[in-house]
């Protein structure tokens, strides 16, 4: 089965980035996949947070999701957005929302990214998601043409807690869309998906924002689609654009039959702290 993934440099205005994802949506149809990947913040990427403030609604309000749930049940192809910024429901912060969307445009199934980004980097550039985020309360797995997917956004990559839980609750494809840093990214995003795939024997696809953005940051791109083995199926690079990779459902009762890791998860008992 085919998935389709978006690689994309989202910018500051809202309807040019929903001009890309329906035309990704379309082009994806006539490529015969099935579903289609896109990054974090796909909607609209932008640091500069009273900018930004205008431009984020509620998800009932939101123009975006509205396009994107259009185009999907126009061309019959399910979507993962990988997340949009949307005015929340409690504290007043916003919430960084995925959403799994079916053939028909109805929405399957939401995820809130659970673990914010807070830290100071080398390199001058300084993250506070949680000043302005208010993380997840819970976990999802959906069912989808490609298997049961796992949601995940960016920085939850870091936590295989996170992948444990989604995995025993069924889950035979992880999706990661993020933002990451260049630094991060060339260090770490490699590693850490294929090691996401390899310890429960499941696909992997991350969809990923790439290039210099509007808004002044630079994203490191790479969208990958990876096997339960770990071999990397598509690395598209640093290039915007759409890719496709071949998803065999098959393939991960074959891994796990040679490495049934899965099966030989213990709960871990109490830490002993020896002085």
């Amino acid at each position: 089965m085919k998935a389709a993934i978006l690689q994309m440099t989202s910018g500051i205005d809202l309807l040019a980035n929903a001009r890309t994802m329906t035309d990704a949506v379309a082009q994806a149809a006539a490529g015969g996949a099935g579903m289609l990947f896109t990054p974090e913040m796909s909607g609209l990427l932008d640091r500069q947070r009273a900018r930004a403030a205008a431009n984020i609604v509620s998800e009932s309000e939101d123009r975006v999701l509205a396009a994107v749930r259009e185009a999907a049940a126009r061309h019959g192809v399910w979507v993962h957005l990988g997340s949009l910024a949307l005015k929340g429901e409690h504290d007043g912060r916003f919430v960084n929302r995925g959403f799994v969307i079916d053939g028909a445009g109805e929405i399957r199934a939401r995820y809130d990214k659970l673990h914010l980004f807070d830290v100071d980097l080398p390199t001058g550039e300084r993250w506070r998601e949680s000043d302005a985020y208010a993380p997840g309360a819970g976990a999802a797995v959906v069912g989808t043409p490609l298997g049961k997917l796992g949601l995940a956004i960016c920085y939850d990559l870091r936590f295989p807690d996170l992948f444990r839980a989604l995995t025993d609750a069924g889950a035979t494809l992880l999706a990661v869309p993020a933002a990451f840093t260049r630094p991060t990214g060339a260090a770490h995003w490699h590693v850490l998906l294929r090691a996401r795939a390899i310890e429960a024997g499941v696909h992997v696809i991350a969809a990923a924002q790439t290039g210099e953005h509007e808004d002044g940051r630079a994203t490191y791109g790479h969208s990958l689609a990876i096997d339960p083995w770990g071999e990397v199926l598509l690395d598209m690079g640093e290039g915007a654009g759409l890719g496709f990779a071949e998803i065999d459902p098959a393939r991960v009762a074959d891994v796990r039959s040679r490495v049934p890791a899965l099966n030989h998860r213990r709960a871990i008992p109490p830490v002993e702290i020896v002085p």
